[in-house]
């Protein structure tokens, strides 16, 4: 084996080839053109020759002279020369300033991407500012709950006005309006999201606005008296009213309490329709309409901007040519644009996320419970989880107001509107969501299914958790002296508040909690099984809890399963043409 392939070249022994670097105290591999270690002679070094003379770059031992007269030569010196490259078959250390470099990299690195992310996150927080500064609010002035709840169902008071606000809307609506709720929709969402129901209110009913304590623009507090027999879209912007107002009316005229507003202007229409490049509508007829100036040929069409607002003010041109015409084109309209917001066209389109962010941040007004982008991106996610096949529009029912001539104005249809009103107030589908749904319904409405023992067996107890002052004598007094339940008794306020009517019975009180629902007007949903209590006579007795919803004695606590007959209702999945 020659000396190449045993790790040394040129007769120098491999021990030689390995020199101290004093900046690091370990050991480098010398390139063969380095000197050996001065005072450490080679064990194989040759005799003296030409080719040992300094000119060749070979030192000669120490204390030894040079053969040229006069001249010394200096003893060899360590070099600091650091190698490049490890002979062939070696492993060389990583050089020290190489590592340092490395380091230096490494931290150059992780400054870098720690300043993009200091940074991304410090435009990310300017843009929030930027669209918090956008939003409008005024206070509910207690008129709400006090917010939407995620675990419970909500309700958004959603106001259109007809004040000429923004460039361009000049021709639109009159001209000295304050802002009336021109256009007022309920909309209500499940407590298990599973469906929603849209009301609309039309502004020409007739209601009684109740007085409304109204927040000044100084800060002061002022009541504005209440109007009976008025046009529900005088319930925002006559005499000062705000939005608060109107969320009082609606209650007054549902039962139903509102947990934010929303007031959209002209503009919301024009902008909104932009961000998400338009929507699709339908049309039965061709429409050539002066006062809204919107033509239109028969069929389908994408429509936004200036267009979409005349879209949602015509009236004159379908239907009978009034405002519950103008009704279910907007409710097309706002089907549409529920159908372009949870298409994958706006959601995977972050150009029109951020559009509709902007459009939306500065067009609507909303409460104080919703005055930050956090507030209505949590709103935004619980609407989000709704399929717009079980999102229902539907009108308040209403006929024509008999106390006039000329028909201008309408009043409540007393038939069906308190069954529309107690769906919505008791979370109660318009559309029939999921199979399992149907199947619980059923098994609760079984528990009204069986005999019935006679109203003088009944015995129960009656506790007031939540009514008026008074509703559980009233109703004791019912009971006995109207309906025969005599063994009942007033056993005063219960531990806690209920949101609804409750009735817990033993198993073996099954038909006299019957026989007590019939004649309470209970649903199955508010029969509890559970164990009996004792009365004041020391008898088992059942347990009645009037709750919250309790209105009186002799008023029924059912809620219609399925909305009355006669009641118009579409579904936001359908594009339904307009006639």
């Amino acid at each position: 084996m020659d000396a190449q392939g045993r790790g040394r070249a040129d007769d120098i022994d491999p021990a030689d080839q390995w020199v101290l670097n004093p900046n690091t105290g370990e050991y480098e591999m010398r390139p063969p053109s380095s000197p050996l270690q001065s005072g450490v002679p080679s064990p194989r070094r040759p005799p003296s020759s030409d080719m040992d003379t300094p000119a060749r770059g070979r030192a000669e031992a120490p204390g030894r002279r040079s053969e040229t007269p006069g001249r010394a030569v200096p003893p060899s010196r360590r070099r600091r020369r650091v190698p490049e490259e490890p002979l062939p078959g070696r492993r060389g250390r990583r050089p020290a300033k190489k590592a340092a470099k490395g380091k230096k990299a490494l931290l150059w690195t992780g400054g870098a991407m720690a300043f993009v992310l200091v940074a991304g996150a410090g435009a990310a927080y300017f843009y929030i500012e930027h669209l918090n500064g956008n939003i409008a609010s005024v206070s509910d002035d207690g008129a709400s709950t006090g917010g939407f709840q995620k675990d419970k169902a909500i309700n958004i008071l959603l106001i259109g006005t007809d004040k000429r606000t923004g460039a361009g809307n000049e021709s639109y609506g009159d001209a000295g309006s304050v802002g009336h709720a021109d256009t007022t929709i309920l909309l209500h969402v499940s407590k298990d999201r599973s469906n929603a129901t849209a009301l609309s209110i039309p502004r020409d009913l007739i209601v009684d606005v109740p007085d409304c304590p109204t927040t000044q623009k100084d800060g002061s507090q002022k009541v504005i008296p209440g109007t009976p027999q008025a046009r529900f879209n005088t319930s925002l912007g006559q005499d000062g009213r705000t939005p608060s107002c109107t969320m009082r009316t609606v209650t007054e005229l549902t039962g139903v309490k509102p947990d934010n507003f929303m007031v959209a202007d002209f503009n919301a229409v024009k902008t909104l329709t932009s961000a998400v490049g338009g929507v699709e509508v339908c049309l039965g007829k061709d429409i050539d309409d002066p006062d809204s100036h919107l033509k239109l040929s028969k069929g389908t069409h994408t429509i936004e901007g200036e267009q979409a607002l005349a879209f949602v003010r015509t009236r004159h041109a379908v239907g009978f040519g009034g405002d519950l015409s103008r009704i279910g084109l907007q409710q097309q309209f706002l089907s549409a644009l529920m159908r372009k917001l949870k298409s994958n066209d706006t959601l995977t389109s972050p150009s029109k996320m951020l559009d509709l962010a902007e459009a939306g941040t500065k067009a609507l007004t909303v409460d104080s419970q919703l005055d930050s982008i956090s507030k209505l991106k949590d709103l935004g996610m619980e609407l989000g989880k709704l399929d717009t096949k079980n999102l229902t529009f539907t009108t308040t029912p209403v006929i024509d107001n008999p106390a006039e001539k000329v028909k201008t104005t309408v009043v409540l249809n007393e038939s069906t509107a308190p069954q529309v009103f107690q769906m919505i107030k008791n979370d109660v589908s318009f559309t029939a969501v999921k199979q399992q749904k149907k199947k619980e319904a059923a098994a609760v409405a079984a528990r009204l299914e069986g005999a019935k023992a006679p109203a003088s067996e009944v015995r129960v107890r009656i506790l007031n958790g939540g009514a008026d002052a008074g509703s559980a004598q009233e109703t004791l007094g019912w009971l006995q002296n109207e309906e025969g339940v005599t063994r009942s008794e007033n056993a005063g306020n219960a531990p806690s508040e209920l949101a609804k009517t409750t009735l817990e019975y033993a198993p073996d009180q099954a038909d006299q909690a019957r026989r007590l629902a019939d004649i309470m007007g209970l649903s199955g949903s508010a029969m509890k099984p559970g164990e009996s209590v004792e009365n004041g006579q020391g008898l088992p007795a059942m347990t009645l809890t009037l709750g919250k919803d309790f209105e009186g004695a002799g008023v029924s606590l059912t809620a219609p399963a399925k909305a009355p007959e006669g009641v118009d209702k579409s579904t936001a999945d359908k594009v339904e043409c307009a006639e």
